[in-house]
């Protein structure tokens, strides 16, 4: 009787006998957080890797917070001196028509149409430059005011100079933002002339030869946009059979967690970046538990280990 009657008590400070102990139900719980995460980001790796233009760009551009500026700067070409650079603009693009003419092995009639589509596009961008020169210059000059107003605040400690930089950032990108999609248009529509002079021979036996932006960084868009789909799938995939589940879940730990800072402070409603921080905590608990254990291959790698190392594993 008195068990029956503590039954909620007992429920509610936890069903197993000692708390350093898992329960079925504990292992229940956390098998089933374990596939659900693991779920999920297989879908969202699937997902980005379909839509084929998917971008962390919209992202990292409107990022806030005290980490706003190092997420911006992960954006390709965010203060726009290699779009706005027409010899760097140039170079780029006569080495993509020399190398998707090899790619594909162009012949003669199809090197001179490749040389056609480059001095199209070169035509195309320099109008746009000259179309909008007023814009740019005015862009140009507000980079350097918002580089002055970062080297007050820097020097003299003042906090209150930031919301004017935002209202300028905010400005500037209003301003220059048509000028930079004429641009980026140009580039995917050279891409698309380019690949499009091959025979429907050469595209049954090479892939579509990608313009890549030219890495301004160590890691930005150009990079992190290729690689995105793909962990979150191996991180997935990880998860959702129990393989090396510490190592990928404190990867999807890490992951959520900058998309958490990207977004500091948090704001309610279905945008809020709250949902990551929830998701980066479960993601911690997996980790910290050996959830791959239960229901997982780590299962059967952690008996290996057990059967090699002996009662120091059995006690890890």
């Amino acid at each position: 009787m008195a068990k029956f009657l503590l039954s909620p008590l007992r429920l509610a400070v936890g069903w197993g006998l000692s708390p350093r102990l898992l329960g079925t139900i504990a292992v229940v719980m956390l098998t089933l957080l374990r596939l659900t995460i693991g779920f999920h980001f297989i879908t969202e790796g699937v997902d980005k890797y379909k839509a084929g233009n998917w971008s962390a760009k919209p992202f990292f551009a409107n990022a806030k917070g005290p980490f706003a500026g190092h997420f911006r700067q992960m954006v390709w070409d965010y203060d726009g001196t290699m779009r706005l650079d027409l010899e760097q603009t140039k170079v780029v693009w006569a080495v993509y028509r020399d190398r998707i003419g090899e790619h594909f092995g162009f012949d003669e009639k199809q090197t001179a149409a490749a040389q056609n589509n480059y001095a199209k596009a070169v035509q195309q961008y320099e109008y746009v430059i000259e179309l909008n020169a007023n814009d740019i210059e005015e862009f140009e000059l507000g980079l350097g005011r918002v580089d002055d107003l970062d080297a007050d605040s820097v020097a003299g400690g003042v906090s209150s100079l930031s919301g004017q930089r935002e209202a300028v950032r905010k400005e500037l990108a209003q301003k220059i933002g048509p000028v930079f999609s004429q641009i980026d248009a140009i580039w995917e529509n050279y891409e698309t002339a380019q690949n499009k002079l091959a025979t429907p021979e050469q595209q049954s036996r090479y892939l579509a030869y990608e313009l890549v932006r030219p890495r301004l960084q160590m890691m930005d868009t150009s990079v992190i946009d290729r690689l995105v789909p793909y962990f979150d799938m191996a991180v997935g995939w990880c998860l959702l059979l129990g393989l090396f589940t510490p190592v990928a879940a404190l990867a999807a730990a890490g992951f959520l967690g900058s998309v958490f800072l990207s977004q500091y402070p948090p704001e309610t409603g279905p945008t809020s970046s709250n949902y990551q921080l929830i998701e980066c905590m479960a993601c911690f608990v997996l980790a910290a538990t050996g959830a791959g254990r239960f229901a997982g291959l780590d299962f059967f790698l952690h008996l290996i280990i057990r059967k090699f190392c002996g009662n120091d594993a059995a006690t890890a």
